[in-house]
This record gives C-alpha cells, sequence and structure tokens, in this order.
C-alpha cells in the first residue's frame, strides 16, 4: 500500500473542505492537516502493517469530521459545493449511471456549445436470462472539471437551441428524456436567436413533449435552469440548489452593490438561507419530487455508490412516470412502491397514443398545483363562491356553444360548401354566358356584390375611432409640469424642446420631430387604448405577499400597494377595443417593478383560462418587467414553465395570444410565458432582452453598446414581429385582432 499517496488524498479532502466552507476558520481541520504533515516523521519506525493500520484509523477519523461537518452546511455552503471543479460532472454520471451511450451534437470543445452535452444513451436491465436494453436520450449542463471552454455550464442561445432539437428527436422516437440541471444561469446573449427568446422556446416545446421526462437538479440557476427542467418527474441532489438567481446576484440587488463593488460575504450568506435555495426548502414547497442522498460535503467523481444511487432512483421514476399514465398498471405500481429497489420488476417505457395525452395533461396539472400557497387570496367567502358559480355557467355555456352547436354548424357548412362546389362545376359555364351577357348591359349581380364584400370585410373602413387623446378620462401627471422637455435625441436628430403639457397630452408623450417614445404611465394605456367605460377588472384581490419570509420584504411590499393602490403588479380585465370583447393581462412597472411572483402567474393563468372559456383573444400588454421577484425564491421561479404551460393550453384550444411590450422589459417573463408569443410587438424606445447591462457586466465582464436591448434588435432577430408608435397602438391593435384573429377572433 502506498502511504504517502493516502496521506496526499487526506489532505485533499482537508482542502476541498475548506474550500467549500468559504476557507472559514475550522481548527479541527487545520490541526487534522498538521497531522497529516508530521505523520511520515512520526511514524518512519513503524512495521508496515502498523503504518496501514494508523494511516486507516486516519481515514476513519476524517470520515467522522467530514459527517459532522456535512450536519452543519449552510445554504452557502452547498453552492460552493456544486460549483467546485472536484463535483460529480455529467460526464461521470453518463460513464456510471448508464450502460452505453453516444455523445451527439459535437463533443467537447468543437460542439457548437461545449457546456451542453447531448447523448443517446442505454440501460440494461435484466430478468432472468433476458437481457432489456432501454433506449434514453441524456440532456444536460456539462461543466466538467474545471474546462474552462465549458464556460461553468452557463449556456449559450444555441446551446439550448440544440437540447431542444434532441428533446424532439427523443418525442419522435418515443423515448424518455433524462435531464441534468446544472447551470449558474443561461450566457445573457441577445445575438440570434437571444437567450430570452431560446429559453422561451424550450419551455413551451417541452410543454408538449409527449414522452416521460425526468429532470435531475444540482445547480439550478433561474431562467438556465428551466430551459431543460420542466419534467414529469424533478429529482434533486441532496447538496444542489435551486434558486431565481444566485446567491450573490441578490445580495448585489438587495444591497444595492455598484458594478465596481462586491457584496459583503455576511449578505450573500444571508441571501441564500433566505431564498430557500436548498434540496430540503424545495421538496418542503413541491417544487421537486425527491431527493437523491449525496455522500457527506457533496458527490464527488470517485464516488461510486452515489452513481449507484442515481441510477435506481432515476430508473425507478421513469417506471413511475410510464406506470402513472397507462390503463393496466396495478400489480407493477404495487410492486414499486413497496419494494423500492426491486429490479425484477421491469417497466415498459413506450407509450401508446392515448397514454401520451394524459402525460401531457397530467404535466399540466402538476405545474398548475405548484405554488398555491404562495400568494394571498383576500377574496372574501361570498366573492370567492361568486367566482366559482360564474366559472360553472360560463363553462356550461362554453361546452354547449362552443362544444355542441359550433362544430355541428361547421359539419353543416362543409357539406353544404361541398355540395355547392359540385354544383358550380356543372354550371359554371352557363353561370358565366349569364354573367356576360348582364356585364354588357351594364347590370352587376348580387353574388358579385357579396362576393366583393367578403373579400374586403376584413378591410372596410369601419367607424372613425375616439381620438388619442388622454380626453376627460386621464391626464398624466406629467402634463402638469410647467417646463419644457428635451428629447433624449435632440442633439443628433435636432428636435426642438416642447412644453410637457403639449407633449404629454395632444403628442401622447411622442417627440414630434424623431417619435421618440417617453414613459407613460399604464393609466394612459387603460382610458386611450380600450373602449372607455369597458374596463371589468376580475381577482384583484390576489395578492402579493412573502413566502419565504425573506427580511424586511413584506413591508415594501406592503409599501408598493399603498402607493399604487394594486394588490400585485398584474392587473386583470375585460375590456372592449373597437367593439372587440378581450381579456387582458398587464404587468405594472410601478409596483416593484412589474416583478412577476406567485400571485402575478396565478392572475394571468386564471386570465388566460377565462379567456379559453369566454373563447375570448388574449392581450399581454407589458408595462415594464425587471423580471421575476428575487425575494419569493423558486415560488417565483416556478411561474416561468406554469404561465408557460397554461398559454400553451389556450393556444393549443385556438386562442390567439398577442403580446405588447412597452418601456424595460427582462429577464423571467420575457424568456418564458410572454417570450412564447408567435405575435409580439413593442411600443418604440422600448428595451427587451434576458439580462440588464448592470448583470451582463458582472456575469460575463462585457461592457455592452447602448442599444443593445433596443428594440430594433429585438426585431431584426425575429423576437418580435412590429415597432409601433405609441399613438398608433389602438389602431394597430385593432388592426391585428382582425387581420391575425380573422373574424372570428379566437379560433384559427
Amino acid at each position: 500500500m502506498n502511504i504517502e499517496k493516502i496521506l496526499q488524498a487526506l489532505l485533499g479532502r482537508v482542502n476541498y473542505t475548506r474550500e467549500i466552507l468559504g476557507n472559514k476558520s475550522r481548527p479541527e481541520l487545520d490541526a487534522f492537516a498538521k497531522e497529516i504533515a508530521e505523520f511520515p516523521e512520526k511514524n518512519s519506525d513503524l512495521p508496515e502493517d502498523a503504518a496501514v493500520r494508523a494511516v486507516e484509523s486516519l481515514d476513519n477519523r476524517l470520515t467522522t469530521m467530514e459527517a459532522a461537518i456535512d450536519a452543519q452546511l449552510t445554504a452557502m455552503d452547498k453552492v460552493r459545493i456544486v460549483r467546485h471543479p472536484q463535483r460529480a460532472s455529467l460526464k461521470d454520471i453518463l460513464e456510471n449511471v448508464y450502460d452505453n451511450y453516444t455523445e451527439i451534437g459535437g463533443q467537447d470543445e468543437h460542439s457548437i456549445d461545449p457546456g451542453m452535452l447531448i447523448a443517446r444513451a442505454y440501460i440494461t436491465r435484466r430478468r432472468g436470462k433476458k437481457i432489456i436494453n432501454q433506449p434514453v436520450m441524456v440532456v444536460g449542463q456539462e461543466k466538467g472539471h474545471g474546462e474552462e471552454f465549458r464556460n461553468g455550464g452557463s449556456i449559450k442561445p444555441w446551446g439550448n437551441s440544440k437540447a431542444l432539437k434532441y428533446m424532439k428527436v427523443a418525442a419522435l422516437e418515443q423515448i424518455p428524456i433524462h435531464a441534468y440541471v446544472n447551470t449558474p444561469g443561461s450566457y445573457p446573449v441577445e445575438d440570434f436567436p437571444g437567450a430570452a427568446q431560446q429559453i422561451a422556446e424550450n419551455i413551451y416545446e417541452m410543454a408538449g413533449l409527449d414522452v416521460p421526462i425526468v429532470a435531475i437538479f444540482s445547480e439550478g440557476g433561474s431562467g438556465g435552469a428551466e430551459a431543460i427542467g420542466m419534467a414529469d418527474k424533478r429529482l434533486m441532489l441532496s447538496h444542489g440548489y435551486y434558486s431565481v438567481i444566485s446567491p450573490e446576484g441578490a445580495a448585489a440587488i438587495e444591497g444595492r452593490i455598484k458594478s465596481t463593488e462586491r457584496a459583503p460575504v455576511e449578505l450573500i450568506e444571508s441571501c441564500a438561507l433566505a431564498q430557500r435555495i436548498t434540496a430540503q426548502d424545495n421538496l418542503a414547497g413541491g417544487y421537486i419530487d425527491e431527493i437523491i442522498q449525496e455522500p457527506p460535503l457533496g458527490a464527488r467523481a470517485d464516488h461510486f455508490d452515489f452513481y449507484k444511487r442515481v441510477r435506481e432512483q432515476v430508473i425507478r421514476a421513469t417506471d413511475e412516470v410510464a406506470l402513472s399514465v397507462r390503463g393496466v398498471r396495478l400489480f407493477r405500481a404495487v410492486a414499486l412502491r413497496h419494494f423500492k429497489k426491486n429490479t425484477d420488476v421491469i417497466v415498459r417505457w413506450s407509450l401508446n397514443e392515448k397514454a401520451r395525452e394524459r402525460l401531457v395533461a397530467k404535466r399540466f396539472r402538476k405545474y398548475r398545483r405548484m405554488a398555491q400557497g404562495a400568494y394571498q387570496d383576500n377574496r372574501s367567502l361570498m366573492e370567492k363562491l361568486s367566482a366559482t358559480s360564474s366559472g360553472i355557467v360560463s363553462n356550461t355555456a362554453s361546452i354547449v356553444q362552443y362544444g355542441l352547436i359550433k362544430p355541428f354548424k361547421h359539419r353543416i357548412g362543409r357539406i353544404t360548401e361541398e355540395f355547392l362546389d359540385e354544383v358550380h362545376v356543372i354550371t359554371a359555364k352557363v353561370d358565366a354566358f349569364f354573367r356576360s351577357a348582364l356585364k354588357k348591359v351594364g347590370v352587376t349581380s348580387f353574388q358579385d356584390k357579396q362576393k366583393e364584400m367578403e373579400l374586403t370585410g376584413l378591410s372596410k373602413s369601419e367607424p372613425e375611432a375616439v381620438p388619442l387623446t388622454n380626453g376627460t378620462g386621464y391626464v398624466s401627471p406629467q402634463a402638469r409640469e410647467d417646463r419644457e422637455i428635451s428629447c433624449p435625441h435632440s442633439k443628433k436628430r435636432g428636435c426642438l424642446d416642447i412644453w410637457a403639457r403639449d407633449l404629454f397630452t395632444d403628442y401622447a408623450g411622442v417627440c414630434p420631430n424623431c417619435g421618440y417614445n417617453f414613459p407613460m404611465e399604464y393609466q394612459w394605456y387603460l382610458h386611450n387604448v380600450f373602449d372607455q367605460g369597458s374596463i371589468r377588472e376580475f381577482n384583484r384581490d390576489i395578492a402579493s405577499g412573502n413566502p419565504t419570509s425573506f427580511p424586511n420584504f413584506e413591508a415594501r411590499v406592503d409599501a408598493a400597494k399603498e402607493k399604487t393602490g394594486l394588490q400585485s403588479s398584474c392587473l386583470t380585465f375585460n375590456a372592449s377595443l373597437e367593439g372587440l370583447r378581450l381579456t387582458c393581462a398587464t404587468l405594472v412597472a410601478n409596483f416593484r417593478g412589474g416583478s412577476v411572483g406567485a400571485a402575478e402567474g396565478e392572475k394571468f393563468i386564471r386570465a388566460l383560462e377565462l379567456a379559453q372559456t369566454k373563447h375570448q383573444p388574449f392581450l399581454a400588454y407589458i408595462h415594464g418587467t425587471a423580471g421575476i421577484r428575487i425575494q419569493e425564491g423558486v415560488n417565483g421561479l416556478i411561474q416561468m414553465p406554469r404561465v408557460t404551460m397554461a398559454v400553451r393550453r389556450y393556444i393549443e384550444e385556438g386562442g390567439l395570444y398577442i403580446v405588447l411590450y412597452d418601456t424595460n422589459s427582462y429577464a423571467g417573463p420575457v424568456a418564458s410565458f410572454l417570450g412564447c408569443s408567435p405575435y409580439q410587438f413593442a411600443v418604440r424606445s422600448s428595451r427587451i432582452g434576458f439580462a440588464g447591462p448592470g448583470v451582463i457586466k458582472e456575469t460575463t465582464g462585457l461592457e455592452i453598446p447602448p442599444n443593445y436591448h433596443n428594440c430594433y434588435k429585438a426585431l431584426s432577430r425575429g423576437h418580435i414581429q412590429g415597432v409601433w408608435s405609441r399613438k398608433d397602438i389602438r389602431k394597430n391593435l385593432h388592426q391585428a385582432f382582425l387581420t391575425i384573429g380573422g373574424r372570428n377572433l379566437y379560433y384559427r
């Protein structure tokens, strides 16, 4: 036995422990390191077998010490564990959990994004003499062991695009997906396709993949985790973390730390604790289903018993997903439940068509149930009963009108059209002769006039709209200032100064020279875009709270409620636009920057469900959003997939979903339920992106140009489909609803 090599390994374990503890002073570790260093000199005269026993004693003592330290780990210690270069990587898992695999989509630094690893793998299971090879698609962020080209698992848009491509291949081949989440967050680039829009596409598409998906979380950082993290079964390593933002990022925001400074260690530690980011916290919150136990101080590359546990739990999770949507499963389900390590129970992972439909529906229900206790429902009992009864009536009316009557009318209409088309073939020549004769004498048939009206029906002239001025409904406070306003582009474009009362009334906050759109209050839109007196708000009393008991946050939420008169940053209402009834959800920048938490997500989902029931088009007007509310932790982060699934269901049912951005819109909402809309528009001078300039500099060290998040940049890469002046919003929205929605406005 090489005693010197063993001593070096023991010293390596001591140094590893110091590093994950943030190099805090631990006298017992210092004393143990000193004992290791002095061991060769003090025990040079010992016989070999006695020296071996002495080394084994050291090993046992260190193991006991590691277990004691492991029981005292803080949330931030676990963050340091998952970031450590010795952490078990995805390549280690592929080598030790799966029986065979082939890496696809590029390898190592020659991949389109080496931080995203894709592999077609097999799990071999034996039943007696029979061997069954079960294929899976493995996707995940790969950090390696300190390999710089993998960018620390921070994935660029094309890496997430690669993952989505092969997840779709898995769905096509009807094999399960195993997603290993190990990222501090996505790389915030806005080159095509753009970080936000690619994550939004990933979440939207994963919601509908009809194969079992199992996600295993190690480091789950913000939108980067959600890009591959939507799953039917979500497992988490016991020393991992899953959070809306890194503790350092949360500390920088909470402490208002400048980009040139670093947040104090104490503040970072307190933010990590307050956000409730550990596996145990997430299990208690219902955001993961099971914890995979790791060795003390976290899993490293040579912990082979850990890989065995991962294999057992991943296989069982996939079995449970498959069995949960099958018709006949009684005996195998009982066996799995009562004998969790029973390898004789073989479950086929392929699903028939009905089971695949049930799988997607069950996934929606799973996410719909999340975060139900993370918001405040201040409605009275009578209001709740009224809402429930109203919902029952609306659902019943919808089933009768759209489930029975309308399909029957469509069927009769199709049969009639087919019949008339056949008749037309026979009578076409006779009809053409008579039409020609009538035209020669100057007579136009009624059918010709009717066809002309049908062809121009969508573009015919409408009654004149209400002029786009503030009128008597609302006057911007900015208009009351008796001063001149200078356009920010005056030096470059020669814009003249204009009186505030003229700019914010007659000109609707738009520079008459260059068209720059000054920020306006959300009330301006309510009074100038929608028909007067048509707005009917609902779910007002679903209120933002402080579900994580984040220090000093409750007072800030209460201050926002008092200042704005709103209960959350999301305003949901029914309104009409030129007589067209629609449902609208607005994110208000005045309330905590328009950030989204559990209350906002719930209100957005309920508004989508109402629009689906009433068969109305849906408008998401984003006055401004700073992203997901970091103080709510995963309660806020989970709104990304939750609301996206509601959007997908609404669109699949035939709904028309339009998004309009104003001022500044960033992060989680843009990278999920807003960015997945096929019809997105922006007010001129707005900014749209995944991360703000400060976050980009902090995470990448890059200085971005001033126009990096300009709406025209978003237009050029296809994130949005048009840029509008504020003065044209009413007209353009009406036009969009008519031309995109057609005469039905709801159905495709």
